[in-house]
Parts: C-alpha cells; sequence; structure tokens
C-alpha cells in the first residue's frame, strides 16, 4: 500500500476521480469541492491517495479550514490515511462523510490523540426521481446575478445561524456566493410580486450530479410553499443542465424538510455525519 500526497487539485483530480466518480451520490460533496478547486484555483490543505496492486482504493481531500471530506476512506483504511493527514497536517478540525467511513475515521482519530469528538450535524441524502413540482404556489423563479450577492450573503448567514449556530462573516459569505456565481452555480430566487421570498442553490454539473442546497425562506415569508416551489425550480435547472442524478441534503433534526423533499419525487439514499474534533 502507498499513501501519495498531491500537491495540486488537478494531480489529485488525475489520480482519484475515477474513484470519486464511480458513485457521484457518495462523493457529491467531495466531487463539488475539487470541482472548484480545479476551475477557480482555490488551494487544498491535504490531497491524498491510497494506491494498492496499481489502483486507488482510497481518497481524502480536506479544504482549508474544512473538515475532512472520508466517504472515499474505507473503514479498513481509516487508522493508515488518519495517520498520514496528521502527519500533513496536525489541526484538523474534524471530518464528514458517510457513516460507516466516519465512524471508523473518528475512531483513528480518537485512538491515536485522545481526543474527543461531538457531531455537529447527521443528515440524509436524497435523489431525485420524478420531480413533481408543487402546485397553486404564487410567483415564479428567476436566477440571480451578482447585484442579489448581498442578500444571498445575509440569507447564508441566517441560514448557518440556524442550521448549528455557527457564526459566519456576512463579507465573506458575499465572497462565496461571487465565487460561487463565476464557477456556474444557478442561485435561484422565488419572487412574488417582484420581491425575493425564498433562495434554493443548484450546483453545476459534475460527473452527471448536481447537488441543490443550501434552500433558505426567511422566517416571516415561511408556510406559503416558497421552500418547496424554488427547490422544484432549481431541480429543475439541474435536469435541464444535464445532470442525471440532483441530490440534496437534510438535516434529520428537521422534520420539516424531511417531510416536505418527498413530496418533490425526492428519495433517501444514505445517512451522512460531520463531527467537530477537539484535544
Amino acid at each position: 500500500m502507498e499513501i501519495v500526497r498531491h500537491g495540486t487539485p488537478e494531480a489529485y483530480a488525475a489520480a482519484a476521480g475515477p474513484l470519486l466518480r464511480a458513485d457521484p451520490l457518495r462523493h457529491t460533496i467531495a466531487l463539488t469541492a475539487l470541482d472548484g478547486m480545479c476551475r477557480d484555483g482555490h488551494p487544498a490543505a491535504v490531497l491524498l491517495t491510497v494506491h494498492e496492486h496499481g489502483e486507488v482504493t482510497a481518497a481524502l481531500l480536506r479544504s482549508p479550514g474544512r473538515p475532512a471530506l472520508v466517504s472515499a476512506v474505507p473503514p479498513r483504511l481509516a487508522a493508515a490515511v488518519e495517520a498520514e493527514l496528521a502527519a500533513a497536517d496536525p489541526w484538523l478540525p474534524g471530518a464528514g462523510g458517510t457513516l460507516p467511513e466516519v465512524t471508523a475515521f473518528t475512531a483513528a482519530y480518537l485512538a491515536r490523540t485522545g481526543g474527543r469528538a461531538r457531531t455537529r450535524m447527521q443528515s440524509r441524502l436524497y435523489a431525485l426521481g420524478e420531480l413533481v413540482p408543487p402546485a397553486g404556489v404564487a410567483g415564479s423563479a428567476r436566477r440571480a446575478g451578482p447585484a442579489d450577492a448581498g442578500l444571498l450573503a445575509s440569507w447564508r448567514v441566517a441560514f448557518a445561524e440556524e442550521a448549528d449556530g455557527a457564526p459566519v462573516d456576512v463579507g465573506q459569505a458575499r465572497e462565496v456566493v461571487l465565487s460561487s456565481l463565476r464557477l456556474g452555480t444557478a442561485e435561484l430566487l422565488w419572487e412574488v410580486d417582484g420581491r425575493p421570498v425564498a433562495q434554493a442553490t443548484a450546483r453545476p454539473v459534475v460527473a452527471g450530479m448536481s447537488r441543490i442546497g443550501p434552500v433558505y425562506t426567511p422566517p416571516e415569508h415561511r408556510g406559503r410553499g416558497y421552500a418547496a416551489a424554488v427547490t422544484a425550480a432549481a431541480s429543475r435547472w439541474a435536469l435541464d443542465a444535464g445532470a442525471a442524478h440532483v441530490v440534496l441534503f437534510t438535516d434529520l433534526a428537521n422534520p420539516l424538510t424531511n417531510r416536505l423533499y418527498p413530496r418533490l419525487g425526492y428519495r433517501p439514499v444514505h445517512d451522512t455525519a460531520e463531527l467537530d474534533f477537539s484535544s
């Protein structure tokens, strides 16, 4: 077995791409993160692949300041990959991925460090079957542009605060929105009488897959079907853009979204978790 550290996203993509693209639903976050790195020039903290008998059997990606993405690290390789990551980057804020893989990786981290892990969020991935848009919702969708970055950034901040209480700088959120727009992400606004009342994001198609999210409706506009309508509009954009798979995550602690998306034609695929590490 050989573990290889890659110095550029392009080198990592050449090695890990076939493994990740073989299961784009399982590796949706890693694929979109890697696509953004390659196209927008963002550096990566650590990019690792495991090679066995001439094949790539595991891949890990960690963006600066973000948890390690470990869905492509089989449990049998978790300890070796975790140790290599520690050698390359001793400060690791956490890990995220499908449950078997993130559980094994976290166990390896705790065994090596004696540290602690806290579950930040447990999520469920849904994949779209046949799209069923809601009927009778007032308003219509439009694609947002740079002039809407301030509004979208403020909603990103509100979304993050509601999701896990994590503070997000609005200036940083605005840069994320502008970068997203440059990369071809569809930021869709649902408007009623010309006033934005909800938004949904559809990622560019990568490996035949597009991921929806975040979806946000300000509290004063909730209960009118806007989230369902804008999610359906974002899903339609992804399908029209050529996506064979349209996916989204829900917070397992939020019963509303776990009821909403199946009504639009989404079906559960697997559960994931994101954990925070501390000493």
